[in-house]
């Protein structure tokens, strides 16, 4: 596998890991999201997959705190 087809992987498994982690607590303050994975992301990148996860209606942030919304069908 190509290196840019190893960043692309490494880059969907990161937001479906977190998208995953929002899912499965279903509600979670942005701060303790990050905290749990400063050492693993930048804060920008972790910023950018919250704006994906949010542009994509899976998440909304009010008063900094995610909340996971099951899709409608």
């Amino acid at each position: 596998m190509s290196n840019s087809k190893d960043e692309t992987k490494a880059a969907v498994e990161t937001i479906l890991a977190v998208a995953e982690a929002i899912r499965e607590l279903k509600e979670v303050p942005t701060g303790h999201l990050y905290a749990v994975l400063c050492g693993k992301l930048e804060l920008q990148t972790f910023q950018k997959i919250i704006g994906m996860l949010k542009n994509a209606g899976l998440v909304t942030e009010a008063n900094h705190v995610l909340t996971w919304k099951e899709p409608t069908k």
